[in-house]
């Protein structure tokens, strides 16, 4: 629209050789603000824009060149690029200099037009446009840092809570084999034919914790305020009593659990088991604040590779959720992420096709899975996984029923 009307503002004067000129410049700084260009970033972008503009209008006020109109399209594409150069730029001495060129050469535009009493009341005007952009620019830029910090603090108290509760797993074998250790000392001259198999125990118990361990040091351990959730010791029993509690509230909302029998049969690593009840208890919790009265299937089964896969979806909501109950964080998912790749496994979710949500897990399953020096390759091959047997979510970005919060 704006190109339009520079065309109508030019066309109705009479036209000199270089009159034409601002339906030219005007979608060149259009391409560099919207075609995409992964080699020329931001700052060469506005760079060569301002570069550009004060080209133009040095020529035409030197050589006495007025032109009819500036070029109103010209002017609302750098002062795009000024808004993204002030909210995307890191370094601050670049922000400054780009972001005065591009200012100066956007105040500067009505001198094309020549230098009479109200060509010259535009260059003022357009300060104040200039520093709306800024502000804003400014304004997006600390709304961004502030929602990187909280990104970071969500994940520091993830990784928090899942060292404490390895550090209870880690102590709880360890006591273990020191108690065995202790009655293999009291029974090897009385008994030595029972050493053996403690002797086998406590092999198998070191190495459980070795394994915990190797998650231990993977994550932060630090003191506050919140308690660790504890970690059910037989996780499938407890996960068949939160759907109970989840169906027993009053609100219409349901919960069906299925587990397979192979997946029933599975031994889990504590940590795992952990991850896999507080990602399930993380979901439900966001069922009922997003779409309440759905119905929420729950679904865990035995794949390929080593890994248990859990599936958490509910059906659209019967009622738009204008607010979602409880207040809206927007960085649960981040913390369930954080927690599975953790233990090394991987989550996705997204909105389904008929409206509803999807929340799909994979956790490695046998403690001995994960040697010292593969824990990563481990993780990368657990989202391979993800990627082959999930129904892939979709990525757009989901309405009322979205599950990003805390």
């Amino acid at each position: 629209m704006l190109w339009v009307l520079d065309i109508v503002v030019i066309g109705s004067h009479q036209h000199g050789p270089v009159d034409w000129l601002p339906l030219v410049t005007g979608p060149v700084a259009l391409a560099l603000v919207i075609v995409p260009a992964p080699r020329l970033s931001t700052e060469w972008r506005a760079g060569i824009s301002a570069a550009s503009s004060t080209a133009v209008t040095l020529g035409t006020y030197l050589t006495g060149s007025d032109l009819p109109h500036w070029g109103l399209l010209e002017t609302a594409c750098m002062l795009v690029l000024l808004v993204r150069i002030c909210r995307n730029v890191r370094r601050p001495g670049i922000v400054l200099v780009l972001a005065t060129a591009l200012g100066a050469s956007i105040i500067d535009e009505p001198l094309r037009t020549g230098g009479t009493g109200i060509t010259l009341t535009y260059p003022f005007l357009l300060t104040f446009t200039v520093g709306g952009a800024v502000g804003t620019g400014c304004y997006l830029r600390t709304l961004d840092a502030r929602r990187r910090r909280t990104i970071s603090a969500v994940r520091l108290a993830e990784r928090i809570q899942l060292a404490r509760e390895l550090h209870d797993f880690v102590a709880h074998h360890v006591t273990g084999i020191i108690a065995q250790a202790h009655a293999a000392d009291v029974i090897h001259e009385s008994a030595p034919h029972q050493v053996g198999p403690i002797l086998t125990n406590i092999a198998e118990a070191g190495q459980r914790t070795m394994d915990s361990m190797r998650r231990l040091i993977s994550v932060l351990r630090e003191d506050g305020e919140q308690g660790a959730v504890e970690c059910p010791e037989a996780p499938y029993a407890a996960l068949a009593k939160l759907v109970s509690a989840f169906g027993a509230q009053g609100d219409g909302s349901s919960a069906q659990l299925e587990v397979t029998g192979v997946a029933r049969s599975t031994t889990l690593p504590p940590e795992v088991g952990g991850a896999v009840y507080r990602v399930v208890q993380e979901a439900l919790t966001n069922v009922r604040r997003h779409a309440p009265g759905t119905k929420a299937t729950v679904r865990v089964q035995r794949t390929r590779g080593d890994l248990l896969r859990v599936d958490v979806y509910n059906g659209g909501p019967e009622r738009r959720v204008s607010r979602p109950m409880g207040g809206r964080g927007g960085y649960g998912l981040i913390g369930l992420r954080e927690r599975a790749e953790a233990v090394g496994g991987s989550l996705t979710a997204g909105p389904a096709d008929d409206g509803g949500w999807w929340l799909i897990a994979h956790f490695p399953v046998l403690a001995d899975a994960l040697p010292p020096d593969t824990e990563k390759s481990a993780a990368a091959a657990s989202r391979r996984q993800a990627g082959r047997h999930a129904k892939r979510p979709r990525t757009r970005n989901p309405g009322p029923t979205c599950w990003e919060s805390g």
